[in-house]
């Protein structure tokens, strides 16, 4: 009975896409319209390829955004190292602007297509590959059959699935069940994600670790930060990043409170630069003074709020500090990756909803290296502790920088885990040297 089921949410799944497929153009285009699409490649989106297939074996990475880009960048470069091409598909436009800067031409990108029938397959047809190795928990249906009915492995790397995730599946296991049985592997953060996997029935399942933190500390312009610390000076700083709505209402009722007895800047990071218009007028309202980034502004004695309203240089705004305050976590749901400023040597406080990052941060809290603050009060109390305290903000900080290398080697244990996918393709590379058709 359950594969029956299955059957049928699939078929209804795919006919139901086939039906609206010819007037997905509308909502790509208002995408476009809102920067949140490239419309100059629109039709990849639908499959279409915009560069030519290398000849020989071929890995299909996907990873959703920035951050799952991030994590599987050394894993990119160390199959790419063994001769085989890879062709990465990405969702956002900053993924692709990060795959473009760390990658470079070693690789292809293209967004990845739409979950429907007539474009998965136009994909699959051009590029086939080999292998598809996809992070974190992208499971998108329509792929996952395709893929499975070409038999082509399927290995879910850096797996995990948040308390929400795996509840939804959990009350459709037979759909779950039928999709899961697809994948070759799955390599998962934690020992908590792999018994989810196995429950919703994926098999194998081994655990890696967390690929992020075996990634590189994020880059940042080195001129840009000599140009803002010398502007700076002896302030006292800290940093709210990844924030979520409400918190940055959160950061600037600190930053009232404590700047008159500390001199203090704070610097704010939205999650969303796009919010970043409402979130500087609120800003004003208090009678807080704003610069933002994009505009060049000039950090000068009288600027309260530095905000940081770019993607891709969380690794300028945490070397602007050494205190950092990590969203999503105090007036939204779910956490942030903490592990950013545990590298660049920042302690780091968390409201106590990190759902999607509780083994991380049980680690650094276990270490000393992460506070949990319960309100804004308490967030106040913490960062004015933090900035007074030298020694205890020194001993979280390398609390954090201890902790991430502890956590290290998920690269090598999932390069372990994938041998048996990628060896047979790396003497088929050394056999049929890589080249364009």
């Amino acid at each position: 009975m359950s594969r029956m089921l299955a059957r049928l949410a699939l078929s209804s799944y795919r006919w139901i896409g086939t039906a609206i497929y010819p007037f997905v153009w509308s909502y790509l285009a208002a995408r476009a319209a809102k920067g949140k699409e490239d419309g100059t490649r629109r039709q990849e989106r639908y499959g279409h390829a915009s560069a030519p297939r290398p000849q020989g074996p071929l890995v299909w990475f996907h990873a959703a955004s920035v951050g799952e880009t991030t994590a599987v960048i050394p894993l990119i470069k160390e199959v790419s190292r063994r001769g085989i091409a890879i062709v990465l598909t990405t969702g956002t436009k900053t993924s692709a602007r990060v795959a473009a800067e760390r990658l470079g031409p070693s690789i292809i990108h293209q967004y990845v297509p739409l979950d429907f029938k007539p474009a998965v397959s136009r994909f699959l047809d051009y590029w086939e590959p080999d292998l598809a190795i996809i992070a974190e928990s992208e499971i998108w249906p329509m792929t996952m059959v395709e893929l499975g009915q070409r038999h082509i492995p399927q290995v879910l790397v850096n797996g995990r699935l948040s308390d929400r995730t795996f509840g939804r599946w959990k009350k459709r296991p037979w759909l779950a069940d039928a999709l899961f049985e697809n994948l070759a592997l799955v390599i998962a953060q934690s020992e908590l994600d792999a018994d989810r996997f196995r429950t919703l029935g994926a098999l194998p399942v081994m655990v890696s670790g967390n690929l992020k933190v075996d990634t590189d500390a994020p880059p940042h312009d080195g001129n840009a930060l000599k140009h803002y610390r010398q502007q700076i000076r002896d302030r006292k700083t800290w940093a709210a990043i990844s924030t979520f709505e409400g918190e940055e209402n959160a950061a600037g009722i600190v930053h009232r409170a404590l700047k008159e007895r500390t001199g203090l800047l704070t610097i704010i990071v939205p999650r969303h630069p796009e919010r970043c218009d409402a979130i500087e007028a609120m800003l004003n309202a208090k009678g807080l003074t704003v610069a933002r980034r994009t505009r060049n502004d000039p950090i000068t004695p009288e600027t309260d709020i530095f905000l940081g309203d770019t993607i891709g240089e969380m690794g300028l705004y945490l070397r602007m500090t050494e205190v950092a305050f990590v969203g999503r976590s105090l007036f939204a749901e779910g956490g942030q990756n903490p592990l950013e400023p545990a590298m660049l040597g920042c302690a780091i406080l968390s409201g106590g909803n990190v759902q999607n990052f509780r083994d991380t941060y049980q680690m650094l809290a276990k270490n000393g290296s992460a506070k949990i603050i319960r309100d804004v009060e308490m967030l106040a109390k913490g960062v004015n502790y933090l900035l007074i305290n030298d020694e205890v903000r020194r001993k979280m900080i390398d609390a954090g920088l201890e902790t991430v290398h502890e956590m290290r080697g998920a690269l090598s244990a999932t390069i372990r885990g994938l041998e048996p996918y990628i060896n047979p393709l790396t003497v088929k590379a050394r056999l049929q040297p890589r080249g364009d058709n």
